[in-house]
């Protein structure tokens, strides 16, 4: 019995240890899983009102890493944080919501970090008698193919929230998962990093920077770095080294959930010693590219606050998307590469402006020929990336088995977990599918474009 006890006093010992250790010094992965557990239960909770819980288990822990599901949360409405952590006590995870600015990462917890920014102005509502897109009627066509496609779960894919079918500029069709609508607001993931080229673009249009000028971060232009221009960081061909996976502690993730300063974080990061290219000559995809075209696009509109405005006064407003909200790392960054909420309409919206090359209701929001430039295919992407963070085949096209061939002039704003936006110019489409579908759901939204366009031609 002595030795048992002293087994088990050992076994107590070793087991205190590991949960002092845990919660004084978490290793990095508990952190991010802590910090990523709270981001998006806090998004979701405020800004698209659903049950925390629910996220917690379906958003979070079920198609996430095994650690995932060992996470607890805490919301705290009053203050607007969610606190994460392993079983509740590891990994410090904390996220901030800001009215009207949506969720902050706090890495650390300590809000006196963040960056001061004012609630943005409201964009108004669309007229609810008025035809989408001018207005928020919708009047979907009496279309029993199309009708066939959108109840097709596998056409759909496992796990959709939110399909809308735009069609001569009109919605035609729309579907949405259950405990989804109309007014919920979705996470586009990677399909933002267009929305930032289209910001780009405005920027461009008011005269106050160009694509072809070389980046500005501190220590670049001793460093070879200086070499480096807006338009080689929107083909994704800075040659920066970066390490997009998201299996491990990989650069995008140590950037979304461990970094207040994400794209200070991004800059630091040296030319690719494996390459020897130079900027514009090697692809490679990377979040934290689209995060520092973010930090370029704000710094030169000089005033800050200007800045944090920006989106709804230059692009969300004169589309009408209300319900538009791009989201800021602590030090007042656009995540340009990854958070952005919107109702599947408003994404729609989004899709269309594209589809017209940047027109809207008659004046042009963009450069004339700018979206012509973003769908150009650059060099160094072998036909697949366009020059301005736009996809040039659909999502999870290159997973293998046979692929529908679709019209040559489709783009495509493709996100992680089966979020993307497609446009069909020649056909007048724009196809929006939103979910929660893992790669290794093996589902092709290509499928789904090919049956539409079948099912609508005329």
């Amino acid at each position: 019995m002595r030795i048992v006890r002293l087994v088990l006093a050992a076994l107590a010992v070793l087991v205190l240890g590991a949960i002092v250790y845990l919660v004084v010094a978490p290793p990095d992965l508990i952190r991010i899983g802590a910090n990523y557990s709270a981001k998006i239960v806090c998004s979701n909770f405020f800004l698209a009102g659903r049950d925390p819980d629910e996220v917690l288990a379906v958003d979070v822990q079920a198609p996430g890493h095994p650690l995932l599901r060992l996470m607890r949360v805490d919301v705290d409405d009053s203050e607007g944080t969610v606190r994460a952590g392993l079983f509740g006590i590891a990994g410090g995870g904390v996220a901030v919501n800001r009215p009207g600015r949506g969720c902050t990462t706090l890495s650390g917890g300590d809000r006196d970090r963040l960056a001061v920014v004012d609630a943005p102005p409201q964009v108004a509502e669309p007229a609810p008698d008025v035809l989408w897109p001018e207005g928020g009627l919708v009047e979907p066509a009496d279309d029993a193919a199309l009708a066939v496609v959108l109840d097709d779960p596998a056409l759909v894919g496992p796990g959709m929230r939110a399909v809308v079918i735009v069609r001569d500029g009109r919605i035609v069709a729309e579907r949405y998962g259950d405990g989804f609508g109309p007014d919920t607001p979705l996470l586009g993931w990677s399909v933002t990093k267009t929305v930032t080229a289209a910001l780009i673009g405005r920027a461009v249009r008011e005269g106050h920077m160009e694509v072809a000028q070389p980046a500005d971060f501190e220590g670049w232009t001793d460093s070879g770095r200086g070499a480096i221009t807006i338009a080689d960081m929107m083909g994704m061909a800075s040659d920066l080294a970066w390490n997009e996976s998201y299996g491990s502690v990989s650069d995008v993730l140590r950037m979304l959930y461990l970094e207040p300063d994400m794209a200070g974080f991004a800059a630091s990061m040296p030319l690719d010693a494996e390459t020897s290219a130079g900027p514009g000559e090697v692809f490679e995809y990377s979040s934290g590219t689209t995060v520092m075209l973010a930090r370029q696009w704000m710094d030169a509109l000089d005033d800050p606050a200007m800045a944090a405005d920006y989106p709804r006064t230059a692009l969300f407003g004169p589309l009408g998307m209300a319900s538009a909200v791009m989201e800021m790392d602590a030090a007042g960054t656009f995540v340009g590469s990854s958070y952005m909420y919107a109702t599947a309409r408003d994404w729609a919206r989004f899709g269309q402006f594209m589809a017209q090359r940047g027109v809207w209701n008659g004046r042009s929001l963009l450069p004339v020929g700018y979206v012509d430039w973003m769908v150009d295919p650059h060099p160094a992407s072998g036909g697949e990336y366009g020059r301005g963070q736009v996809w040039l085949r659909p999502a999870n096209a290159w997973m293998g088995g046979d692929d529908p061939e679709l019209p040559a002039d489709g783009f495509y704003m493709n996100g992680h977990d089966g979020q993307s936006i497609s446009v069909i110019p020649s056909e007048d489409l724009v196809v929006v599918r939103l979910g929660l579908t893992p790669s290794d759901q093996r589902y092709k939204v290509a499928n789904l474009i090919d049956a539409v366009i079948a099912a609508t031609a005329e």
